[in-house]
């Protein structure tokens, strides 16, 4: 079975860092495009940022480009998302998925909070 469960998560202040970590099981996840989206109270599904299976391309959005790093560790079969300089803005449910981009019906993990305030 394809899973992917995820933890890390947390209350920050502003200009804090967390590091989110997503454990994948069924599947390997250097074969695979892997990826974060976040989604904020009220809004859509944004997508964050994405590893290509080789490793050696990655994509951000504008709004974390500079402040967050996507990173993987293969012999742990595990993808993470390194958030720094973390603003209000940044307040979401955070969610690793598989694949490249963000689009219905893929496999996510469960979700973890991810909350910036002073």
């Amino acid at each position: 079975e394809v899973q992917l469960v995820e933890s890390g998560g947390g209350v920050v202040q502003p200009g804090g860092s967390l590091r989110l970590s997503c454990a994948a099981s069924g599947f390997t996840v250097s074969d695979s495009d892997m990826g974060w989206v976040r989604q904020a109270p009220g809004k859509g599904v944004e997508w964050v940022s994405s590893l290509n299976r080789a490793g050696n391309y990655v994509y951000y959005d504008d709004s974390v480009k500079g402040r967050f790093t996507i990173s993987r560790d293969n012999a742990k079969n595990m993808l993470f998302l390194q958030l720094r300089s973390l603003k209000t803005e940044d307040t979401a449910i955070y969610y690793c998925i598989k694949g490249w981009g963000f689009a219905a019906g893929m496999i996510a993990s469960q979700g973890t909070q991810v909350t910036v305030s002073s």
